[in-house]
């Protein structure tokens, strides 16, 4: 890591021993620096749906998701291995290393990740997955606001699994309707219901108590591995928030090339390399 980097990682290491409360936007950059990138195919999620890779040419995993697939047998057999993918991969050290960094701290997450690995390492409470999570179901319709883990359904299917294929018998459907379950990720069916609408509520209750309730407290914000795909659910969020609010701090942790407004300038900080790298260092530098 470059002298320069090295100084400003010490600085956000002192944000962070100053907070009283911080918040993190986690992106996908979070996940591939944990070797799980949805978007393309590194070695483990490669290993781990090499059958399905094979068999259909995806250009990576997300790709799977979003394929049409010419019967319902053939998606729910890649959905099924993909989403035991998800719950069996070990979690990831750049996460472990985020909850370790802020142990001691009130914190909440806000993410676009959908791959179950924050909820590894902080309760449900913490969390608003804006665009869902791989580790539940709903109803394709969706005829009624419900979710459901789906741990053991993917491992019932896995069981009944020919190939890349399950018999059409075994596709997974809704109780009260019949019409085909799918996993409550972001798509056109995505249900934004109750499950969904506590967990933003929570977020926002979050941000009321200390910005609105306790505006002398001192927060920061922590972008990690965000992306400019979706960017006004965390990123243009986060820079007005440390805008509207002088005892806000905002810090970009990310491998691609971003930018901070002009405006935040002294009120944040941007670091860019390895993810993995930075969030291991900052660490070692709590822990000192």
């Amino acid at each position: 890591m470059s002298g320069g980097n090295q100084a400003v990682l010490q600085e956000l290491a002192e944000r962070i021993d100053q907070a009283d409360a911080i918040v993190i936007g986690g992106g996908s950059g979070l996940s591939s620096a944990a070797g799980y990138d949805h978007y393309h195919w590194s070695p483990s999620l490669s290993e781990g749906l090499s059958l399905f890779r094979e068999h259909y040419g995806f250009t990576s995993p997300l790709a799977g998701f979003y394929h049409c697939f010419s019967s319902y047998g053939e998606q729910w057999g890649y959905y099924s291995q993909y989403i035991r993918f998800m719950w069996e991969a070990p979690t990831g050290q750049p996460y472990l290393d985020l909850q370790s960094v802020i142990a001691d701290k009130p914190a909440f997450v806000l993410t676009t990740n959908v791959d179950r690995q924050f909820f590894r390492v902080f309760s449900e409470e913490q969390i608003c997955a804006f665009q869902g999570d791989f580790g539940f179901c709903q109803c394709s319709q969706p005829c009624r606001d419900d979710i459901w883990e789906n741990r053991e359904l993917v491992e019932e299917l896995t069981r009944c699994l020919e190939g890349v294929r399950l018999p059409e018998e075994a596709v997974p459907r809704c109780r009260d309707c019949g019409r085909m379950l799918v996993p409550w990720v972001r798509d056109d069916t995505f249900l934004e219901g109750r499950f969904w609408k506590e967990s933003l509520g929570r977020y926002h209750a979050f941000l009321r108590h200390w910005l609105v309730e306790q505006p002398d407290q001192k927060v920061l914000l922590l972008e990690l591995g965000v992306g400019e795909m979706t960017p006004s659910i965390i990123k243009l969020p986060f820079w007005e928030l440390t805008a509207r609010n002088e005892n806000v701090f905002y810090a970009c942790l990310n491998r691609e090339a971003s930018h901070v407004p002009v405006h935040l300038r002294g009120r944040s900080l941007y670091l860019q390399g390895d993810l993995a790298e930075m969030l291991a260092e900052l660490r070692n530098m709590r822990l000192a």
